[in-house]
């Protein structure tokens, strides 16, 4: 029997936004030579993940406690999700025919319903049933795509099974999910779960509901740029003190935007693909030449990885899709991927750029989420319409700096420098300050020729989700360039000036935002008997980047401006004098110079690593000198 896609190819067309159906009709039949490139990444790639999950997936029928879980080599527990690993296993089984997969699968099914299935139809995040059960959504969605194209490889008995639990799982959703009840990820994902299983199992209630929740999440996108907004607690929440909503890049495009595109593009919800098509648009300009996703700002960028975000999908659905649309969407896929691959190890996808160097162990939970989107990419493959890299991303051809009213977020951009400098003050919780990129501070500084320099991190690392997240290793050093006091033994700094205000210009060359800013603590309190106003200003040429701070106030307190430079261990540096250092990249050397010396902070070996964006970092201060006389410093970097 011929299986039917939920992704028809006259959808892909038919928005009044796209190439004409006959061009589409060509691309669709008929990829080219480097749109088949991807789909051999992703197919290699796929296999790499799936062989790798198996190596580690525990098979002790003793101990039904743990037998079918995919271990984990960096966390103690066991990852409830990780059932989410039958779709890529039966699509494996089913294109290779090796039983190892179907094996695979049946066994994290089984153990799932052992240890994290509830009698109300829902799985729960751990072992414990009174942990969240929101992740039902997500496990809902990958048994139905499994049942769905590959369910023919299973015997008629666990086919049947999986079925019925697939019902009780969508009545759970059904009955619980409404467009506010939480983060905005859970009820967006939603809209094209309770529509996938209502086409499965032909439930026309499950399918109402989720074109409910579509005309409802349509509101839910800013005003001036269009980004996809709610996530926070809870979705429809407050505002922050500037009046800006909670917004998450990592949670967007790796997982809500994928879903709702999905059902747009199978229901022709042609108002949906205009508002979608806006926000895909908006989110890409936070993407890094390299498919790197700058998510340095997010309030939810306690879980950013560079490459986007530890327990969600991928964003290679949302813009491979819809690629027909805007051709950078499919080089966004395209480069993403590319990134993910370079964070592979062994068949497991590491938590960031640098953990492979550095030795951290991955989590398996990047692994069997990533995996998902790649078997829908290949599940739709017939029906997707042209992804290559011929069309360049936003960030790689940018000039000057664009203003994101509804984040109050820059991208500045200049001959081969890239930087974000962020004064969002949205909170992703109210009571505890889990503080991103914030206060004026520097989010990102990119190079095209030796890549990443700067990486913001969470100001202090705090599990934020402990299922989650990984613990940090070694002593937690902050990431994100910054200006830092430490008095009464209590840490001062921009980063917790959520009222900071910068501005921009772009004259003779050279584009500068300057950030007026005060030095805070966690609770916001301004540090006295010393400086504590200062001007951040960040200039940037053809040539070089500069970074100037200054204060008209007297410096009591041991005051510095804190650097952190991204990079790994291996990489050689040079004290030329005590004001200025070089680092030698593969691709180039980095010069940094001071008017007063550059030291660096107190670490074990030679390198900090932290789990937030997941790389390495030499934490470079300068410091303004004691007599007061010095009020002022500049840092270059070329």
């Amino acid at each position: 029997m011929q299986r039917r896609n939920f992704i028809q190819l006259s959808t892909l067309a038919g928005v009044g936004l796209s190439l004409p159906m006959a061009g589409l009709l060509n691309a669709c039949e008929s990829h080219s030579e480097h749109s088949l490139e991807f789909k051999n990444l992703i197919t290699g790639l796929l296999k790499d993940w799936s062989d790798g999950m198996l190596k580690v997936q525990i098979n002790n029928p003793s101990n039904l406690d743990e037998h079918g879980a995919l271990g984990c080599p960096s966390c103690s527990h066991i990852h409830g999700r990780c059932m989410d690993a039958v779709y890529p296993f039966l699509y494996m089984a089913d294109k290779t025919g090796d039983e190892k997969y179907i094996e695979g699968a049946k066994l994290v099914m089984t153990w799932a319903e052992n240890n994290v299935s509830q009698k109300d139809g829902s799985w729960t995040v751990i072992t414990n049933p009174k942990s969240w059960k929101g992740i039902t959504v997500f496990g809902a969605i990958a048994l139905a795509e499994a049942l769905h194209y590959h369910g023919h490889v299973l015997d008629k008995t666990t086919k049947l099974a999986w079925t019925k639990r697939l019902e009780k799982a969508g009545n759970y959703i059904y009955k619980e999910f409404t467009i506010d009840f939480t983060n905005i990820n859970y009820p967006g994902t939603a809209v094209y779960g309770l529509n996938l299983i209502g086409n499965v199992l032909n439930r026309d209630d499950f399918k109402a509901k989720s074109k409910t929740l579509a005309s409802q999440v349509k509101s839910y996108f800013t005003a001036n740029e269009g980004l996809l907004f709610g996530e926070c607690k809870k979705s429809s929440s407050k505002l922050s003190e500037k009046g800006l909503h909670g917004v998450d890049l990592g949670y967007n495009v790796e997982e809500t935007l994928n879903s709702l595109v999905m059902y747009a593009l199978k229901e022709k919800d042609e108002e949906l693909l205009q508002i979608l098509t806006k926000s895909l648009n908006s989110h890409l300009e936070f993407m890094l030449p390299d498919g790197g996703w700058d998510n340095s700002w997010g309030n939810r960028m306690y879980k950013w990885s560079y490459w986007g975000s530890r327990t969600c999908d991928g964003s290679q659905p949302a813009f491979g899709m819809m690629s027909h649309i805007n051709p950078a969407f499919g080089t966004a896929a395209v480069k993403n991927t590319e990134l993910l691959q370079r964070c592979t190890a062994n068949g497991l996808i590491h938590g960031g750029p640098g953990f492979i160097e550095a030795g951290i162990p991955p989590c398996v939970h990047h692994t069997f989420t990533h995996a998902k989107p790649l078997a829908a990419l290949l599940d739709h493959w017939g029906h997707l319409p042209e992804i290559n890299t011929n069309a360049n991303l936003p960030r790689t051809t940018a000039d000057g700096v664009k203003h994101f009213k509804d984040l109050d977020v820059f991208l500045f951009a200049r001959g081969d420098w890239r930087g974000t400098v962020s004064a969002y003050d949205a909170e992703y919780h109210y009571k505890y300050d889990y503080r991103q990129a914030s206060g004026g501070a520097l989010g990102v500084l990119y190079h095209n020729k030796v890549g990443l320099l700067c990486a913001a991190s969470m100001a202090e690392y705090a599990l934020v989700e402990k299922n989650n997240q990984q613990v940090q290793p070694n002593k937690d050093i902050c990431l994100t360039p910054r200006v830092e006091v430490f008095k009464d033994d209590v840490w001062y700094t921009n980063l917790y000036d959520l009222p900071a205000t910068v501005t921009s210009k772009d004259e003779n060359g050279t584009i500068e935002l300057l950030a007026d800013v005060k030095l805070k603590n966690v609770d916001r309190e301004e540090v006295a008997e010393t400086a504590s106003a200062f001007n951040i200003a960040y200039k940037c040429a053809a040539d070089k980047t500069e970074i100037k701070v200054s204060t008209e106030q007297d410096i009591i307190e041991q005051t510095a401006f804190v650097l952190p430079i991204v990079s790994p261990s291996s990489e050689v540096v040079t004290n030329i004098s005590e004001n200025e250092i070089t680092i030698q990249k593969p691709e180039g050397l980095v010069t940094i110079k001071a008017n007063a010396p550059i030291r660096t902070k107190e670490i074990s070996g030679k390198r900090t690593f932290n789990m937030v964006p997941g790389v390495e970092a030499l934490p470079l201060e300068v410091f303004f000198e004691e007599d007061n006389k010095t009020i002022e410093f500049t840092i270059t970097i070329s």
